[in-house]
């Protein structure tokens, strides 16, 4: 099963997505880890994805198009896909469907995390302190909230007409999400989603 792990910065996506990791034995890939990992790796792509994180930009769908591509050609033994943090943008979501049809495999769920703003701004704070992670600094995090809410959100109906998405409450706790969210993979297995 492919499943897109959708929602804003710090919603929690990348928690759930290890938790499905531990649960499902699917390969989590993380366009923000591999956009770190490029970012530290002295290579000409990684320079760039450095310079345009550290503005608080998106970085190109051709460079992370290229980094999932990369990925599911490497792992194509898997039991399936957790996407967390892409497509997001209708360009990219189209594209990854059509990566996905190259590889005779679609999205099969998509799992969006609801999360106020207000409640992203206190995680955002709490995780650039504790982990000092550079793309999480306030200024950076505002630019992309901003960038989510204007370019990504726009996802949600082209997954709906899918019959695709499911949405989650992402103010619950961790362990109720996860809930949820099983109940939803459990739901599509059986075709009720």
């Amino acid at each position: 099963m492919n499943i897109v792990m959708f929602g804003p910065p710090a919603a929690g996506k990348g928690t759930q997505a290890k938790m499905l990791v531990a649960k499902h034995s699917l390969l989590q890939f993380s366009t923000g880890d591999m956009l770190r990992e490029a970012r530290v790796s002295g290579t000409e792509r990684g320079r760039k994805v450095s310079g345009i994180m550290d503005r608080g930009e998106l970085v190109s769908d051709e460079i992370v198009i290229s980094l999932i591509d990369e990925q599911i050609s490497l792992n194509q033994d898997s039991h399936g896909f957790i996407f967390d943090g892409f497509p997001r943008t209708i360009a990219q979501a189209e594209a990854l469907d059509a990566l996905m049809n190259l590889y005779d495999s679609q999205i099969d769920l998509v799992l969006s995390l609801k999360v106020d703003d207000s409640s992203l701004v206190n995680r955002i704070t709490k995780r650039f302190t504790e982990e000092g992670r550079a793309d999480d600094n306030p200024e950076s995090f505002k630019v992309r909230l901003n960038a989510y809410n204007t370019q990504t959100a726009s996802l949600l109906p082209y997954y709906s007409s899918k019959g695709k998405l499911f949405e989650v409450d992402g103010m619950l706790s961790i362990n109720e999400v996860s809930i949820l969210i099983n109940e939803a993979l459990n739901n599509k297995s059986k075709g009720l989603i």
